[in-house]
């Protein structure tokens, strides 16, 4: 990573992908990459998948149905964790079998088409020093960004407000900045904190608290004028519903491995759609811009670079938006010589 990501949970340092093919018996194939956060679950998610291959051969390319028929089989074991980032890593390259074989970019398979998505810069302005971060801050709005993602969970509130400040001090007074917790607050605590940030001029306030605290929530959200924002840890549609149920937020983020892959994040974009959240995107940009562009109530999408190193061609950022790929399928195409370069120990 060009940048440490410094979260109120740990620092990191390194981005490790675990790429997937899914070849077709008529010869197409679709990829697919997870950010699996540490480098032990690589393998473990590579062991799920020979179950998922092994499950699924022979098998119609109908995401759906295989979707149904490998949560059948992982049922006792449950579609959670390791299993569900398999699931769902598998889900993706599928739908990009599709839009390949049929020579369409994924969003116009899914009935939109390809176009500019706005992007917010997620790359850095981790816990570190007000002066580090003004200068991160700077760099950060390169290729026209007009919004950053900024992490709090300082010891004090008193360092939150000083970072907020930091950060606004030095950036245009019309670039949004989001701000992220990473769960690290106690209820009490996310009120105190909310309540100073309001007066700040941040754009949203995301996950304060405990992920899966829908109620604790739902009072954050008709306590603040920031709207709060929560969503990349929902897992599968289910979880994204009753968030909505309880009124736990103003916007959603489903993340593309959490949500069930394309699958999932369709339905989800439909959940969004009955209620009206504006719905944006947590990590994997490039096949989230797809889903956007075809999701009713888009919002923003988190940009990361992790994988540029890796791809024949990047996403691309234009005055601050996201320029979808109009190739067939996802736009994932992988660099044989960068990822032998960076090929993991074990693989």
């Amino acid at each position: 990573m060009k940048h440490v990501l410094g979260t109120s949970a740990t620092a990191i340092r390194a981005a490790p992908l675990l790429l997937i093919n899914v070849e077709t018996e008529e010869g197409i194939t679709g990829r697919a990459y997870l950010f699996c956060y540490i480098s032990a679950a690589a393998p473990a998610i590579a062991k799920i998948l020979e179950e998922v291959q092994h499950v699924a051969k022979g098998d119609a390319v109908v995401p759906h149905r295989l979707w149904a028929k490998l949560a059948r089989r992982f049922t006792l074991l449950g579609v959670q964790g390791i299993t569900r980032m398999a699931m769902s890593g598998f889900d993706v390259a599928c739908w990009d079998a599709l839009a390949v074989a049929v020579q369409l970019p994924l969003a116009s398979l899914l009935g939109s088409a390809p176009r500019q998505i706005p992007a917010y810069n997620s790359n850095g302005l981790g816990l570190m020093p007000p002066e580090k971060l003004q200068d991160e801050a700077e760099e950060l709005l390169d290729c026209g960004f007009r919004a950053l993602k900024l992490r709090l969970g300082y010891a004090t509130l008193r360092e939150d407000i000083a970072a907020v400040r930091a950060v606004r001090a030095r950036i245009p007074d019309d670039i949004a900045v989001m701000v992220d917790f990473n769960q690290c607050l106690r209820l009490s605590e996310a009120m105190q904190r909310g309540r100073a940030l309001d007066d700040e001029g941040v754009y949203w306030l995301e996950e304060m608290i405990r992920h899966d605290d829908y109620r604790g929530s739902a009072r954050l959200a008709q306590t603040f004028t920031t709207p709060v924002q929560i969503g990349e840890n929902f897992s599968l549609p289910i979880g994204m519903n009753e968030a909505l149920v309880d009124e736990s937020c103003d916007y959603v983020m489903p993340d593309l491995e959490r949500i069930g892959g394309v699958t999932g994040w369709l339905q989800a974009s439909a959940l969004a759609h009955i209620r009206d959240v504006p719905m944006s995107s947590h990590l994997y940009p490039e096949v989230s811009a797809h889903l956007l562009a075809a999701t009713p109530t888009c919002h923003w999408l988190e940009y990361v670079d992790w994988a540029d190193s890796i791809v024949v061609e990047p996403l691309r950022i234009i005055d601050g938006n996201a320029v979808t790929s109009d190739r067939p399928g996802n736009g994932l195409v992988w660099d044989d010589a960068a990822v032998n370069r960076y090929r993991m120990s074990g693989f």
